[in-house]
Order: C-alpha cells, then structure tokens, then sequence
C-alpha cells in the first residue's frame, strides 16, 4: 500500500529560491521480512485473485475499436505533456550562493564538483535519514534501482545522474554495495542542504505539519511496517522526502533549475510504468520489496 501526503513546507531563513510552496512524502510500504509464511501466503493470494479475475474479451475488429480510441487520449495527453516541459524548460534558473561541501566516495566535494565536469546535475533523493538502522526506502530503493542503465546515455548528453541521501557515507556506501548499485551516491549528512532545497524537514517544521504528526500519533499498521522496514521511528523517517531535483553550471556559477516531488508520477520506479502496460491489474496492496527480500 502507497501511502501519499502532501504538505505545506515551511520556508526557513536558509531559503534560497522562491516557488517551493509543497513538498509530497511518499511511503511505499515494505512486507514484513520473508520469513513470515502468514504474510507471504496474503501476497501470493493477492496474485491469484488478479489472475482468476474476468476480464471481457472480443473480436479483432473490436479490439481495434477501442484502441483506435484509447489513441485519441494517448494523442492528446502527449499534446499536454509537450505543453509542460515547455513551461519546465522556461522556468528561471536560481544561482545557489550558498556553499556546500558533500561526503562522497571519493571523498569532500562541492556541489559544483558533483557535475564531473558536466554542465547539467540530475538527482534522486533517496529516504535514507541519518536514523534509518536498517536501509532505505524500500520504494525509494526500487526507483534506485532503476538507474544504472541509464549512466551511460545522461553522461554522453551532458548529465551527471547521482543519488543523495541524509545518512552518513559509510552506511550509504554499504547499502549501495549490497543492493550492487554503480551511480554515485552522495551524503549530504551534517549540512543544510536537503533541508535548505525541501528535500527533508527539520524536526521543529515536522512538528508544525499536521498531516504528520497525525501519522505519527495515529499510524496504521501498514506505515508501522514500513517504519520496521527501515529501522527509523516515524518521526524521524516522515522527515525525508523522495524528490528529483537539476542543477545547471555556467560561467562558473551553479543554478538551481527544477524540483518535483511524489505524488507526481516520475517519482517512481521504472519498472512501475511498465507494470502500466501489462494486460493485468496489480495488487492493491502495492508493496514495495528491496531486491533481496522476495520471498520467492
């Protein structure tokens, strides 16, 4: 299950763009650990009820029917998409005064060294708070894993494709070591940065967002799992928010140029826009599995 809510951020006097009036949390929630024959037992029931549902069927020439009309919308939803990267290649570029210094793999670099000599910076935040004790998001994770093969296409037009997340290096070292991950992933531990971008809340702003403290207050049973998952207490694992976020360097100066956060749909893993395409509905209840941890 997905769970989605959208806040009000709190702008602080570290601001340094205007326009970020929401940030979105997304919590795909994680099974409990496979060994729980109860829960792997619903899942798979989950599957078979899809797979024994009815679904109508019909002659050629109906199917080309209702294609021919499905087309109209595809049609006219590619018209509209065209229209909005247009209005996000026309927003204005913000110089990023502030200096930050990032842990990397390689060691300290600064954000303008995270281009690797590239004018354009696209990256994935990653909810992997500094109080994570078990890993990341496992929704987060699926989306991570999504991102090798597309290195080698951003770096020959001009894009550095990285991965921050708030918890220290080493342990974002070892999570990408086991999920065998090869795009640089960045700690942005002990700086201001997620929390100056509207990557993640201060723990007084998590405070003023009702949406969240009635999470933690209230949780359902499903967000608690997701809070086993990854070893964080809700307080705490609530405060990241699962963003992409672009940079552009030039003349020698770095620019803040595009935000966007779940709900919006390219907050997603890969392979759910596929799943899109497939002839089957998916289980409702939507969980989201680290690699390592199918029961199968």
């Amino acid at each position: 299950m997905v769970f989605v809510m959208s806040t009000k951020t709190p702008r602080g006097p570290s601001d340094d763009f205007s326009g970020r009036l929401r940030s979105y949390f997304v919590i795909p929630v994680a099974s409990d650990p496979p060994m729980d024959p109860a829960r792997t037992g619903a899942l798979e029931s989950d599957w078979r009820e899809i797979e024994m549902s009815e679904h109508k069927t019909g002659t050629r020439e109906e199917w080309q029917a209702a294609r021919d009309e499905l087309a109209k919308l595809e049609a006219e939803q590619a018209e509209q998409d065209k229209e909005i990267k247009k209005k996000r290649l026309d927003l204005p570029w913000v110089p990023v005064e502030k200096e930050y210094e990032f842990d990397t793999e390689e060691g300290k670099k600064t954000l303008a060294e995270l281009f690797d000599g590239r004018s354009q910076l696209l990256a994935y935040n990653i909810m992997f708070g500094p109080d994570y004790t078990v890993g990341a998001c496992p929704g987060c994770t699926n989306l991570g894993d999504g991102l090798d093969g597309s290195l080698i296409h951003l770096k020959h037009r001009d894009v550095t494709l990285i991965c921050f997340s708030r918890a220290p290096i080493e342990r974002l070292t070892e999570y990408k070591r086991r999920m065998g991950w090869e795009f640089p992933y960045v700690s942005t531990y002990n700086t201001d940065f997620a929390f100056d971008f509207g990557l993640a809340l201060t723990e007084e702003q998590a405070q003023e967002v009702a949406e969240i403290k009635e999470m933690i207050d209230s949780p359902p049973e499903e967000l608690q799992e997701w809070s086993d998952q990854t070893g964080a207490e809700l307080k705490d694992g609530l405060r990241e928010a699962p963003s992409w976020i672009a940079f552009a360097r030039e003349n020698g100066t770095v620019y803040h140029t595009y935000t966007v956060m779940a709900p919006d749909p390219f907050v997603r893993p890969y392979f759910s826009f596929l799943l899109e395409r497939t002839p089957k509905a998916q289980s409702p209840e939507n969980r989201a599995w680290r690699k390592d941890e199918y029961p199968d």
